[in-house]
């Protein structure tokens, strides 16, 4: 077992709370195995009404570690390992992803608390509960673009499904946004503010048999999304799914908006732009979650034996010089044939599968 997560049961609610905070909470392949883990057990266990994610407090409250709920997955090990023979990258993608699956096809309901940054494999271990508290502190996004990733754990899934084209515009220009905008579209199913988070589960663990209701009583109104008002544009600006066409269309327009979105897009990977659009495209048609994480599975396998991903973590990560060279360096270059080499199916004796048992084609 590993202290970076921990794992109990607690009159019927079987608890997941995140223990990393000087790493903002982010994933391991142990915590991976130790979420799997429980998760499979108690799944058969009737002393188990519920689940609830969330993380531990900072030691000693200290603000500096008390940013978020999960910052994502290990990137330096993914990293280090696509520069070497990427098999512990590949062994932790076929973990994480198998977690995120069985988070989905759980049998018992979830909710996650996602108090704080919550990014690509926080996205990943929270998106696919029943139940999803965002609070003033929330800050959502998928970045995976500015490190030459794509928006793996789900996003696939996700992206597409939310409302018009702001999951395009989420994958390819990494935004953020905050809780309000989580619940507006649906991000979040409810909205509690972060003082009252302690009493609310407080609430749930004397009587985790009535968790919806406790949290449909205690959600507080959602104040206006600011992302509302860049609806339309993003509808308009981000229609098409050709990362060319979105550049066109933010030259022609002009505004404010445009051009920021434009010098966004301008520091991210070309290649992944083109990978995170397509995989959308691909995960809205896709008939099956399990059928989502095996496309992803087989893009990260790919993605991380390309330059950008490993140049994007030294710009970004390492050296922190946020000054990556890509390669290749425009979307013009990064030509059809190559996207459908990413998109490639792995061999049948690599493919991705899902834990066997629980809602395994699911």
């Amino acid at each position: 077992m590993t202290d970076q997560v921990l794992t109990t049961i607690e009159n019927g609610v079987g608890r997941i709370r995140l223990n990393r905070p000087r790493a903002i909470h982010a994933l391991t392949p142990e915590m991976c195995d130790a979420i799997n883990a429980a998760l499979l057990g108690w799944a058969t266990d009737d002393g188990v009404v519920v689940v609830m994610i969330d993380h531990l407090p900072a030691p000693d409250g200290d603000p500096k570690l008390s940013r978020g709920f999960c910052a994502g997955g290990d990137i330096a090990l993914i990293a280090t390992s696509a520069k070497a023979d990427c098999v512990e990258a590949e062994r932790f993608f076929t973990l994480e992803y198998r977690m995120n699956h069985l988070l989905f096809v759980y049998p018992k309901p979830i909710v996650a608390f996602i108090d704080g940054i919550v990014m690509g494999g926080g996205v990943g271990i929270s998106l696919p509960a029943r139940f999803r508290v965002a609070t003033e502190r929330t800050t959502f996004a998928m970045p995976e673009t500015g490190i030459g990733l794509f928006p793996d754990v789900g996003g696939g899934w996700y992206l597409p499904r939310l409302p018009g084209r702001i999951g395009a515009w989420l994958a390819a220009t990494g935004a953020r946004i905050d809780g309000a905008d989580c619940a507006a579209i649906g991000i979040a199913t409810h909205y509690i503010a972060s003082d009252r988070l302690d009493a609310v589960k407080a609430r749930i663990l004397a009587d985790p048999t009535g968790l919806g209701e406790i949290l449909d009583e205690n959600a507080d109104a959602t104040p206006p999304a600011t992302l509302n008002a860049h609806r339309a544009e993003i509808d308009r600006l981000f229609a098409s799914d050709r990362a060319e066409e979105i550049v066109a269309a933010l030259r022609a327009d002009g505004g404010a908006w445009a051009g920021r979105q434009l010098a966004v897009l301008a520091t991210k990977s070309p290649q992944t732009i083109k990978v995170a659009l397509r995989q959308l495209v691909e995960g809205g048609r896709k008939q099956s979650f399990a059928d989502n994480m095996a496309m992803e599975f087989g893009l990260a396998c790919a993605i991380i034996r390309r330059p950008d991903f490993v140049e994007g973590v030294r710009a970004v990560i390492f050296d922190k010089d946020n000054a990556p060279s890509w390669s290749p360096a425009t979307l013009e270059e990064v030509s059809d044939a190559m996207i459908d080499a990413i998109f490639a199916p792995l061999p049948a004796d690599r493919r991705w599968t899902p834990l066997p048992g629980i809602g395994a084609a699911g």
